[in-house]
């Protein structure tokens, strides 16, 4: 697990200016830990707690707001994550103990998650995810490997190179999203590519953003 703060709008390893006293801070800390436990890589981290210590003693909060920068989950690179929590119970008296935070039942996370066209290629490159990769430049342009994701205006074009020939392919597709996932469209609407989701995860909106593949929608949440 890699930790830095590069950026100055993101704060690391501190309490959130929305929390106050020691119960709040200790909470903070120990969800800072829970997440970290859980990413490969993540470069900004900050969180804010919602609710009271009153409410945080009795093992509820109102929700937790999370942004973070440069996540790697899974192999899975993420330029910029900002979630907000339904309410959460936690076990507040192994906390007060020193013992890891735990999170006693299932919840609900609703935001966005941007995604550079760089690091979408190298995720997609790589040994995890190259199937996917592979998977969609088959169906969107016949020919296999995936070489390189690029925006352009308000398409995401996809481009392969053709063997023995070493022409380059490419197609732009339109990002939106149906059924629950992401899917690329061409301009005519005659190809559409659904990406294969978790069935705890439900994309409602995707678009292209300040040159970012940006997807909104709700996940479950496992403790």
């Amino acid at each position: 697990m890699t930790s830095a703060n590069s950026d100055p709008g993101l704060s690391t390893d501190n309490a959130p200016s929305g929390s106050s006293g020691p119960v709040m801070q200790l909470l903070s800390g120990g969800l800072q830990r829970w997440l970290r436990s859980r990413l490969q890589a993540v470069e900004g981290l900050e969180i804010q707690l919602h609710g009271s210590a009153f409410q945080l003693l009795r093992g509820r909060l109102e929700g937790v707001t999370v942004l973070a920068r440069r996540v790697t989950y899974q192999d899975l690179e993420i330029e910029q994550v900002n979630l907000r929590s339904d309410a959460i119970t936690v076990q507040m008296g192994n906390l007060l103990k020193g013992q890891p935070v735990q999170l006693e039942q299932r919840f609900r996370i609703r935001g966005t998650l941007s995604f550079s066209p760089e690091a979408l290629t190298r995720t997609l490159a790589g040994a995890r995810w190259r199937p996917l990769g592979d998977a969609l430049a088959e169906q969107v342009l016949g020919v296999v490997p995936l070489k390189q994701l690029v925006i352009r205006q308000d398409a995401l074009e996809l481009s392969a190179d053709a063997v023995p020939s070493g022409t380059t392919v490419t197609m732009e597709t339109l990002v939106d999203a149906a059924n629950g996932t992401m899917v690329l469209r061409s301009r005519d609407g005659a190809l559409q590519v659904p990406l294969p989701m978790d069935p705890n995860i439900t994309i409602e909106r995707a678009d292209l953003e300040g040159g970012m593949v940006q997807l909104h929608g709700v996940a479950v949440v496992s403790p």
